[in-house]
């Protein structure tokens, strides 16, 4: 049996430094995907479609490796082996991205990106609970915040601090669909991703199973993918009410993120940049500015986020969870709502200010109301299991948005921002409904 020892502050640190990495290749995607298929010739309402990559990997890859590396132990250990993997196949598809000559390359390139990402962000969950010791957990997982929330911000920002900051100029390459900035970031990304995955890898050893003889019991018992579909059918079957509350909450939640995500681009360059995409020319041109505002953006709410989560540690110590999420989503909700209103890119960081609010609350709040429901010897299991109601919106999303956005809305982007400002507040108020403590 391995007595897991306290670790240093730096020691933490070395173990955590991979979300860096992996922060940069989802930064990138998120505030620059929609103007890659937008220069490459996709029209508005077809790119919730061309986004599915992004929740479907997560959907499928992510319980299957985090079942897979539960019973993996091999020279590298038990999670670095898929921290390696993915690290240099999510590093190639990121070089590979800015150079897509056509839609269908930029799309099955995502898939690719999205899936490797997966396979390395993953087992980063359960690393901290296999290295540090119970009263250690909080930290470490305060310390993986940190890095999601710089690595956030800076990738981001990057081609709007490239074009601005360092004189990158506008405009595609000679060669290329995709403007210089966005191709160089994306570069930048797959650098960083790659040495902050193998630094955590080459500084931050493994344990092995406590208990050699059952884990090897637990290998033979698995049964493969049917031991890890019976296992998941019976989770889900048994989970607590209270997890099953806040999978309402989850659902609307998503939703509203996820049509932010998608056609916040779009949306401000119609309206704040006054684009008309039925001039081409002349859209990718807005497009490219309004790419790089996004990006500047979407900093603003990670670095609020990071800044509230602080103001949050001592609001949890004068109200419950229930009242603190419920606010902060209709406060999210309410920026995004604010954006139709909106004709200055200027003003767009205060909508994205109540975003940063209810984000910070979104990445901590479901998870201290769930974690004092659940039994502790399936935590992780149960856990794997919430991330389906955080995908399977965004599923929904990809699959039906853009009729909608085509079909009812005559294409105009910023009515999906308006439908996920109305989603993010119906999510808070479902957290009426949520109890905080439940028996299972």
């Amino acid at each position: 049996m391995n007595e897991k020892q306290s670790l240093s502050f730096w020691q933490i640190w070395n173990m955590s430094f991979g979300f860096l990495g992996i922060q940069f290749g989802w930064g990138l995607q998120m505030a620059n995907m929609s103007s890659i298929y937008s220069f490459l010739g996709a029209k508005e309402h077809e790119l919730s479609l061309l986004w599915i990559a992004a929740p479907l990997t997560g959907l499928i890859i992510q319980p299957i490796v985090g079942y897979m590396s539960d019973r993996t132990w091999i020279g590298l250990g038990r999670r670095r082996p898929y921290f390696l993997i993915g690290a240099i196949l999510a590093s190639i598809a990121l070089v590979a991205m800015p150079h897509s000559s056509t839609l269908w390359m930029a799309v099955g390139l995502l898939w690719i990106l999205d899936a490797s990402i997966n396979v390395t962000m993953e087992p980063f969950r359960a690393f901290v609970a296999d290295k540090l010791p119970a009263e250690q957990r909080a930290k470490g997982f305060s310390v993986q915040s940190l890095f999601i929330g710089l690595g956030a911000v800076i990738a981001s920002a990057m081609p709007w601090l490239l074009i601005n900051w360092f004189g990158v100029e506008s405009g595609t390459t000679e060669d290329g669909a995709i403007p210089k900035a966005v191709m160089i970031s994306f570069h930048i990304g797959a650098a960083a991703l790659f040495v902050a995955v193998l630094y955590t890898i080459m500084t931050t050893p493994e344990y092995p199973p406590e208990d050699m003889e059952e884990f090897e019991r637990m290998k033979a018992d698995s049964r493969g993918i049917g031991g890890f579909l019976v296992e998941l059918g019976n989770g889900i079957g048994s989970m607590p009410k209270t997890m099953r509350q806040l999978a309402v909450v989850q659902f609307f939640t998503w939703t509203g993120l996820f049509c932010m995500w998608i056609y916040w681009t779009p949306a401000i360059a119609r309206q704040v940049f006054g684009g008309d995409p039925s001039n081409e020319a002349a859209w990718k041109t807005v497009i490219e500015e309004a790419g790089a505002w996004t990006g500047i953006c979407f900093a603003t709410y990670n670095l609020v986020c990071f800044a509230f989560s602080f103001v949050l540690l001592a609001l949890s110590r004068k109200f419950s969870s229930k009242i603190i999420h419920l606010v902060c989503l209709m406060i999210g909700g309410l920026g995004l709502i604010s954006v139709m209103f909106v004709t200055d890119q200027q003003m767009l960081l205060v909508s994205m200010t109540a975003v940063g609010i209810a984000w910070a609350s979104i990445l901590s709040m479901p998870y201290a109301i769930l974690s004092s429901v659940l039994p502790p010897a399936k935590m992780g299991f149960y856990m794997g299991v919430f991330n389906f109601f955080i995908v399977i919106p965004q599923v929904i999303v990809s699959l039906t948005m853009g009729k909608i956005v085509g079909s009812v809305f005559g294409g105009d982007s910023m009515m999906a921002i308006i439908i996920g400002g109305v989603a993010m507040f119906i999510a808070g108020f479902c957290m009426f409904i949520v109890d905080e403590e439940s028996s299972f």
